[in-house]
């Protein structure tokens, strides 16, 4: 078993072939398990933990003949995979955030807000990787999705098809969407600012990338990025819970803006970008204007402080208003033969 292999030092393992995109992780795996021996006892059995029981998910999948054949079938069987392949790892994450003492132990507690993280990051991989994933003999889409628009999954890039193509994209967009306000649930509990960036930047990529495939084409053609400057002024931005839900906002409105009413799930793409705007409405006010600490967030301004930072930008406002006002009415500029600051 793999999380046995985890202890076993000079392990490596050379019977990959050539192409597969792990082959120089595993012929240099003694590296990896140097460094996981390397660690405090307590973070290791976490790591083993979490590998023990993906191991065996995987392992029941692999062994599942009509999966490998089929693909997924369900969406419960959609979400019990990416559980396995995505939801553990956000499990032991927050494990390792809390016994490190960056995070409060009470994090650990809500268990399904770390699932839905890892969820949400996989089915929109999941989404994206249609085309390579079909070429490759991959099914991950839910039969239950994509059967109500075409007969075989391969139709969906086929020409003739784009209309079916779009509303079945539009459906598997809609069920990644519903995990968006527990993943800002998850974050909003944050307190340590790099552990916050970390999980923060993965979940604002995907509801970007999300945006971005939502009603195209393309992604029955390609595997659709986001541009690069995109991507660099998100991360910039990934440093407090105001900001994300900020992205958050503006993504889901892109996706409304681009929903089509003629699509079966109009109303439902719209009720799951509404939900996202209520978590932003309730939990990020629009007057939160205050940065994320490096430490907390939250209490860092008192309501004195508030008060006085509301009188100093009144008294602010009205001086440059006075200033304005007496430089235009008892100056001469021209006789001073100096500009006038407030054109600039």
């Amino acid at each position: 078993s793999f999380h046995e292999i985890l202890f076993q030092r000079g392990w490596t393992f050379t019977e990959s072939g050539p192409l597969e995109k792990d082959r120089q992780l595993l012929v240099e795996f003694d590296i990896v398990i140097d460094e996981f021996l390397s660690l405090r006892k307590e973070f290791r059995d976490i790591i083993a933990d979490i590998a023990k029981e993906m191991g065996n998910g995987m392992a029941d999948y692999a062994k599942n003949a009509a999966h490998n054949k089929y693909g997924v079938q369900n969406n419960e069987e959609f979400d019990k995979y990416c559980y396995y392949v995505a939801g553990l790892v956000g499990v032991g994450l927050t494990r390792l955030f809390a016994e490190s003492g960056l995070e409060s132990p009470e994090l650990v507690k809500d268990t399904e807000l770390s699932i839905h993280m890892g969820l949400f990051l996989q089915k929109t991989n999941i989404i994206r990787d249609y085309l390579e994933d079909l070429l490759d003999g991959r099914k991950f889409w839910p039969k239950e999705i994509w059967s109500n628009y075409v007969e075989d999954f391969s139709d969906l890039k086929e020409s003739g098809n784009e209309t079916e193509a779009l509303n079945c994209l539009s459906a598997i967009i809609l069920n990644a969407l519903h995990h968006a306000p527990e993943c800002l649930d998850y974050l909003n509990k944050l307190h340590n600012r790099s552990v916050f960036s970390f999980c923060a930047i993965p979940q604002v990529m995907a509801i970007a990338t999300l945006a971005l495939m939502f009603r195209n084409y393309d992604t029955f053609q390609k595997v659709v990025k986001i541009r690069r400057g995109e991507s660099i002024k998100l991360i910039l931005k990934c440093t407090n819970i105001h900001e994300v839900a900020n992205i958050f906002r503006e993504y889901s409105r892109v996706i409304i803006r681009k929903n089509d009413p003629k699509d079966p799930n109009f109303m439902k793409i719209s009720v799951a970008c509404g939900k996202i705007e209520k978590w932003c409405a309730v939990n990020i006010p629009v007057t939160d204007i205050y940065p994320y600490s490096t430490t907390i967030k939250g209490d860092l301004f008192n309501q004195e402080t508030d008060i006085l930072l509301f009188i100093g930008f009144g008294l602010l406002a009205l001086t440059a208003y006075l200033l304005y006002y007496y430089n235009w009415e008892h100056f001469s500029f021209d006789e001073l033969k100096i500009s006038n600051i407030f054109d600039a």
